[in-house]
């Protein structure tokens, strides 16, 4: 793994816009906590009751329709895809999302050992991506988790 990540900005700013034909849209918010980002907000358009994977992706380019232009999961330890918090992982692997009644997710997760404006783990100006279905957590390189369904660029706030 690599050193401790240390965040020299205050927060960030992501507004997902739909991929791949979907509806799905949101915006996030994402602060330096101990252990490494944590992201919040709400994204709406997904279907009711469904699971999703969110992860950070290593480009900050959305431009393509099926945001493959994003790359692959944002990994500076050079780690197997996982779980984060449960054993070896990529720094921009995170906990699935739920939508309820409403298709609407309510977005609480943390990005372990990663930062914001801080080095080799800076998270800024790459790009967090909603995928259609859940993470396994185990499938390489990315947990089986599906079309890009959404996508925005981690804008850091000084």
């Amino acid at each position: 793994m690599a050193g401790p990540a240390v965040s020299t900005a205050s927060g960030a700013t992501i507004t997902l816009a739909p991929a791949s034909g979907s509806l799905v849209s949101g915006k996030l918010t994402a602060a330096p906590v101990t252990d490494g980002v944590r992201i919040t907000g709400e994204i709406g358009g997904l279907s009711r009751g469904s699971t999703h994977a969110i992860h950070i992706h290593e480009k900050g380019d959305c431009s393509a329709a099926d945001a493959t232009s994003a790359g692959g999961h944002f990994n500076p330890s050079q780690q197997a895809h996982g779980r984060a918090g449960s054993g070896p992982h990529h720094g921009g692997d995170m906990d699935n999302i739920v939508a309820d009644a409403n298709g609407v997710a309510r977005v609480d997760v943390r990005a372990l050992g990663v930062s914001l404006g801080g080095g080799a783990t800076d998270i800024g100006g790459r790009a967090v991506v909603v995928h259609a279905m859940p993470d396994d957590y185990a499938t390489q390189p990315a947990g089986n988790a599906g079309a890009r369904v959404a996508c925005g660029v981690i804008e850091l706030v000084p």
